[in-house]
């Protein structure tokens, strides 16, 4: 049986609606971009050899797809020129030792020997060992498929390259520090001519940045950034800044309090973050904007002065693109009942229109439950914001079990975006609950600050005052209820079972247990003193140990199941084995649950049959400690 996951290219008609396949196979055809004259499209595809995506072109109006490239090693995006004769994007190339290593048979059984590592940053979830070359910028020439390496470097890398409006330039942005994964917040953004040559580097306040993109004269550069040396609970902005530098870049939506991303959680179907998109007069720019729950399209005026929302849909926006004038914007659609349809929408005040209907002769004839929005007042009378799921055939007059999931991050949010793990669970009979604690993002920087180097306080007593507000439901059995998260969710579960016996039963997955040990072997590794001092453990010990769920591991009663991927570069392996083996010695009912060949993502990227297998585990373990 296979359990491999297949993408094809589909195309819908924003007149009439009516999807259809536009490529076929059992391969992944990714990452699709239009040619600036609609004729050609150019996409990723593995369709030769699995495990080396390749760029091919294939025309709109009939025609095989064809291979432009054969290359080794990662793309980033793509990007067509405004003359569509080029196309640029970054590229990893794989090392030498392991292009020699594939072609020979023998060695290729054999394996890899050895690792020799220097860099700090060597290892990344999803990615595994990273090798030793780096992040370049290239260009295509389509016809000919000609290959142009612009830059090269075995310290730098260089990222999210795109075209001035004339071609003649390339924006990216590139870390050039004396040692990138040591002073991680020194992004800048860097132009150079499109055939090579000379770096510029555009004047920009010291931090992080992403995704930089020309207006239509080519006389400004609207970017992604976070200022520097403050601290990640900050807001992602949008920042405009002048090509010569001149006058300084200004900070268009700090004033706002919102996070200018797309990341309402979901774990089916992707989210892009969709680079800053340019009015045609350059007057406003188009961005996604997470908040309470949901994410939606917003704008605002190049002086920073009128900040506003595009259009009001429901659900959140994964992503979205607008066409060449502007009159209409396409926008890929998740909601807590939807894994996601392709909307269109007039910018005139006509409402939205649905143009695909995927999963909907399913979804039909499904019952899914209801899901209930709710703002209650948190431990310190502050604005907390949930949703309680009630399962299908919901009858009022009933106690059910009830299940609190709380999110990974803490930096992100639940909202209004298919999780069919709770989908799942509600129809084995339970209410699902959930909110965002402070902690999380998108309500505010001081919501999101409120646990900075404090972690397992407020975010705690939130979280036991949503389960109060819940327990005093009257179809809540408070003597079934149980706790499940992941990630951090993984670390508020560990914190949750060793402050307090108010539930019957725990999962934590993926999760964080000691943050001295996954000081080094995360692969975010010594960042994680960022969040904690911005000292290591051997001169912030106690911080981090006070802050560390280990430390109060002796105080558990609650049978606790613990579920890990072997792969997991993000929390180690070792984070889950210290909690189980703690929990076994104490004489706690546990099991440990580890799925190879995984990482830190399983529940939303992993195998078919894995994914089924963890939910099964998770519902089997409530079912034995809450159900009569």
């Amino acid at each position: 049986m296979s359990e491999k996951k297949h993408f094809n290219l589909w195309m819908v008609s924003t007149r009439r609606g009516g999807p259809r396949r536009f490529t076929w196979g059992d391969q992944s055809d990714t990452s699709p971009k239009w040619s600036p004259d609609g004729r050609e499209v150019a996409f990723l595809s593995n369709r030769v050899e699995e495990k080396q995506p390749q760029i091919y072109i294939i025309p709109f109006y009939g025609g095989e797809a064809r291979p432009v490239t054969k290359m080794r090693g990662h793309f980033g995006p793509l990007e067509w020129s405004p003359d569509g004769k080029h196309i640029v994007f970054s590229f990893r190339k794989q090392d030498p030792e392991a292009i020699e290593r594939e072609s020979d048979e023998a060695r290729k059984k054999l394996g890899v020997k050895v690792r020799p590592i220097k860099r700090i940053h060597y290892k990344e979830n999803g990615q595994g060992f990273l090798p030793n070359e780096r992040w370049h910028v290239w260009t295509l020439h389509v016809r000919s498929g000609r290959l142009r390496q612009l830059t090269d470097s075995n310290r730098f890398d260089e990222l999210e390259p795109s075209w001035s409006p004339d071609g003649k330039r390339i924006v990216f942005v590139s870390n050039r520090s004396d040692d990138p994964d040591q002073e991680i917040e020194a992004v800048d953004l860097f132009t150079m001519p499109s055939a090579g040559g000379r770096l510029r580097r555009i004047e920009t306040p010291f931090g992080f940045k992403s995704a930089p993109r020309y207006s239509n004269s080519g006389k400004h550069i609207a970017y992604f950034g976070m200022p520097g040396g403050v601290g990640w609970w900050q807001n992602t902005r949008l920042y405009l800044v002048s090509t010569s530098s001149k006058p300084a870049a200004q900070d268009l939506t700090g004033a706002y309090d919102r996070e200018i991303s797309p990341w309402t959680m979901g774990d089916i179907g992707e989210v892009t973050l969709r680079p800053p998109t340019w009015s045609p007069n350059d007057e406003r720019i188009f961005f996604q904007v997470a908040r309470h729950g949901t994410t939606q399209i917003h704008s605002v005026s190049i002086d920073g002065k009128d900040f506003r929302q595009l259009i009001e849909v429901e659900g959140s926006v994964c992503d979205f693109s607008m066409d060449s004038n502007q009159s209409k914007v396409a926008l890929l659609l998740s909601s807590f009942s939807d894994p996601g349809q392709i909307v269109v929408s007039s910018l005139d005040g006509r409402p939205p229109r649905q143009l695909t209907r995927f999963n909907q002769n399913w979804l039909r004839h499904v019952e899914l439950g209801k899901f209930e929005e709710v703002w209650i007042k948190g431990s310190d009378r502050n604005d907390l914001h949930g949703w309680i799921l009630k399962p299908p055939g919901f009858r009022a007059s009933r106690k059910y079990p009830s299940i609190l999931q709380i999110h990974g991050g803490p930096l992100t949010q639940y909202g209004n975006r298919m999780m069919y793990e709770f989908l799942y669970l509600a129809a084995q009979g339970y209410v699902v609950h959930f909110s965002n604690p402070r902690g999380s993002q998108c309500y505010g920087e001081e919501h999101a600050k409120a646990i900075w180097n404090n972690w397992g306080t407020v975010d705690y007593t939130d979280l036991m005052a949503w389960t109060n507000h819940v327990a005093r439901k009257p179809f809540i059995d408070r003597s079934r209820m149980g706790v499940i998260g992941g990630s951090y969710g993984g670390y508020m579960t560990c914190w949750i079972v060793g402050h307090t016996n108010r539930f019957k039963a725990a999962v934590t997955d993926r999760c964080v247990s000691n943050l001295i040990s996954m000081w080094g072997s995360s692969d975010v590794n010594w960042t994680v003193q960022e969040e904690f001092g911005r000292k290591p453990p051997w001169e912030n010990f106690e911080n981090f140990w006070d802050q560390s769920p280990m430390k109060y591991v002796g105080n558990v009663k609650t049978p606790t199941l613990v579920i890990h991927s072997e792969q997991d570069f993000r929390c180690d392996l070792e984070q889950g084995e210290q909690f189980f083996v703690a929990l076994k010695r104490l004489g706690v009912n546990t099991e440990l649950v580890v799925f190879p060949e995984e990482s830190h993502d399983l529940s939303r990227e992993g195998r078919t049959d894995r994914r089924v297998e963890r939910l099964k585990r998770i519902s089997s373990w409530f079912d034995r400690y809450l159900k009569k």
